[in-house]
């Protein structure tokens, strides 16, 4: 009997297990994870300084109400704020509820200064969660299908087209803020061009909108960087955060820095479960575990071995597109559906994902090591080549 809703089409398979990048099925079958559940299990699984810090914190206290001060919540948002140049923090369950969260004070920012239907711009194929607001700021007509009416105010541009953006600022007066993900994650592994990212900085000061950047899937050293931004120098108004903050614990944040971390007021928004002591006991042990296992420098390093890798295995093989992406954010496009690969990488031994149909997501925790992505390669060569023998009936979007 499956009482699942059938919301998600899943693998056979069943895991039990796991150590590491490592996990075991319950017929004791041993896989390479490089995919990290969407980027989320920074620390791999079963790390021991983790574990233990979860162990603790549930043994003293898993929820209060936010009614009332919570020392862990306190000290992760003084971590968060430090490391991210930001002043506050609003903590929240999910990357969409951040998200909500930051059209929500982008909203009541442009009310605020008399706009009566205030806009957003965001970018074609982004992905910013499934509530109707996130939703309707995702750009992916797949996903927002039957959901109808979209929530309004969303304006859409293509990503690194900064002319776009500026026909915009010359003609919408309603417009408040942008948002955008500096890497997009379902979206296919697109980077946002260092230079794309500060000059969307400079209009956004010239025309008091709020640069709102949603790191939820890129961000929490997945780069190298604790957060992509910080690869181009810059800062935004508003910054999201959850997947890998967590660990594999639940958690989202939405951090704010000058004029929009004064937009919210008591009763503006809130939510039961943010930042309870369990959730944040356990960022704060990532943030930490981070920081002294040098693992963003591992990210940044072990993302290179990938691509590098990648690159000599398919050089000259004109069925990949291209093979891109920061540290352990990698994304390789090949010129033809592909989502087969996710089923047939079981069978290797290796969990790997698909998005956009076309383009193999590679999202390994940051505590792998020079062997073992090296292996995630090895492992999935021979069946990409194996797609790409065979004769091309559909071309990608880009091929």
């Amino acid at each position: 009997m499956n009482s699942l809703m059938n919301t998600v089409t899943r693998l056979p398979v069943r895991f039990t297990r796991g150590e590491g990048v490592w996990l075991w099925d319950d017929q004791g079958r041993k896989y390479l994870d490089g995919f990290s559940g969407i980027a989320v299990n920074t620390l791999g699984h079963a790390h021991p300084r983790f574990t233990r810090v979860l162990q603790e914190q549930v043994s003293r206290l898993i929820h209060v109400s936010n009614y009332f001060q919570i020392g862990e919540l306190e000290k992760l948002a003084d971590k968060l704020v430090s490391v991210g140049g930001m002043e506050n923090a609003f903590f929240c369950n999910s990357g969409c509820e951040a998200n909500e969260a930051a059209i929500k004070l982008a909203r009541l920012y442009g009310h605020q200064r008399g706009v009566d239907n205030p806009a957003i711009i965001v970018m074609e194929n982004a992905f910013h969660g499934r509530t109707l607001a996130t939703l309707s700021a995702t750009g992916n007509r797949k996903a927002q299908a039957g959901f109808e009416p979209l929530v309004t105010g969303f304006v859409r541009v293509p990503l690194n087209d900064i002319a776009s953006v500026r026909q915009i600022a010359a003609s919408n007066r309603n417009v408040v803020a942008v948002l955008l993900e500096p890497i997009q994650g379902e979206g296919g592994i697109n980077v946002s061009t260092v230079e794309y990212l500060r000059a969307l900085r400079d209009i956004c000061n010239q025309q008091n909108w709020l640069f709102m950047l949603d790191e939820v899937q890129c961000g929490i050293g997945r780069t190298g960087p604790w957060f992509v931004y910080q690869h181009a120098n810059v800062l935004p108004d508003v910054l999201t955060l959850a997947k890998g903050l967590g660990g594999g614990v639940p958690i989202g944040v939405c951090l704010a820095r000058g004029v929009a971390a004064q937009v919210f007021k008591p009763g503006n928004h809130g939510t039961t479960f943010g930042g309870n002591p369990l959730a944040c006991a356990a960022a704060l042990a990532v943030l930490e575990i981070v920081e002294s296992e040098k693992l963003r420098e591992n990210a940044e390093a072990m993302g290179r071995v990938i691509r590098d890798a990648l690159a000599r295995e398919f050089a000259g093989n004109k069925g990949v597109v291209e093979i891109r992406g920061r540290g352990l954010m990698i994304g390789m496009e090949l010129d033809r559906p592909c989502y087969e690969l996710m089923a047939q990488a079981l069978d290797v031994g290796l969990l790997i994902n698909v998005t956009t149909d076309n383009v193999i997501r590679i999202v390994p925790s940051l505590i792998i090591s020079d062997a073992e992505a090296r292996e995630i390669v090895t492992r999935l060569a021979p069946l990409v080549h194996a797609i790409l023998a065979k004769p091309c009936e559909v071309k990608s979007a880009k091929g």
